[in-house]
């Protein structure tokens, strides 16, 4: 019988290590291989670039997040950003009870109160449809200017009342941060099977399919009850930055601002990575 010695469990942690990255790298290669799932020109609207400190760290990797958005419950809007819209999450109109349904959330109350003992399921991973730049971001920047075209209407009606001034300001600065800020991609649809969505939403530059996480939610506006659904999160929402493109993100001093344009794919394991990142014209 041979000793077990020190050589012995170096070798088994070394083969151990050497496995676990030869899955790691051909799971990368699978995700990789082939024509992209999705491959959409994004810009810093719909990635979040880390703060100038995280850049000048070396040693640190950096990554985007991606940013995205649903149009929220109307009884939501109030406290919503962007008035109506909620970024990274939340209710869309279409997320109702019979979608909810086809997702496999099958025992769902007709009505429940706050305090009733029905036990909610749990968050389940889906398909989510993320269309850039289509008519729900036409219809979000649409929204914007009317609420600013009132609110400028009654500021000037209300000359000199501070309250109405305010609103109008508001207004002006959610416009500007809606045409050349917030996300352009939104939550528009979710399934179980991609062969299906993908048939659905054919255009692989517009419509990006990821895996996301949907549970059902209780909604109360006025006497009304109903079962809705919250999307709460992607379940891959980052992607990494090649070391050699870093650079390309950091603003020209601290606190300066950096726009640039990057090309993301998703690939057959519906994992993204960084093909392009270029255009970094930096603001102050």
């Amino acid at each position: 019988m041979i000793a077990w010695t020190r050589r012995h469990t170096l070798i088994a942690g070394l083969g151990l290590i050497l496995g676990v990255n030869a899955i790691v790298l051909g799971g990368v290669a699978y995700n990789r291989s082939g024509e992209p799932e999705s491959l959409l020109q994004l810009s810093e609207r719909e990635l979040h670039a880390p703060f100038g400190r995280a850049l000048r760290n070396e040693n640190s990797g950096v990554e985007l997040a991606l940013r995205w958005r649903v149009p929220v419950e109307p009884s939501a809007r109030e406290t919503s950003y962007g008035d109506g819209y909620e970024s990274w999450g939340g209710s869309p109109a279409w997320l109702d009870r019979t979608k909810l349904q086809a997702l496999g959330f099958e025992k769902l109350p007709e009505k429940t109160r706050f305090g009733s003992d029905f036990k909610w399921p749990q968050a389940k991973e889906v398909l989510l449809v993320l269309e850039l730049d289509g008519p729900a971001a036409r219809q979000a920047t649409a929204q914007a200017q009317v609420r600013s075209v009132e609110a400028a209407r009654l500021a000037e009606v209300n000359a000199g009342n501070k309250e109405f001034e305010r609103r109008a300001k508001t207004a002006r600065e959610a416009l500007a941060r809606e045409t050349g800020e917030n996300s352009r991609l939104f939550a528009i649809d979710a399934g179980l099977d991609l062969v299906t969505l993908r048939s659905k939403y054919p255009d692989r530059s517009r419509f990006l399919i990821a895996r996301g996480q949907v549970r059902p939610h209780f909604v109360a506006q006025g006497r009304e009850e109903r079962v809705s659904g919250t999307i709460s999160a992607l379940s891959i929402s980052r992607v990494n930055v090649p070391v050699e493109w870093q650079t390309a993100l950091a603003p020209a001093k601290p606190g300066g601002k950096v726009r640039f344009s990057a090309t993301v794919a998703w690939g057959k394991r519906l994992e993204p990575w960084l093909v392009t990142l270029a255009g970094s014209a930096r603001e102050d």
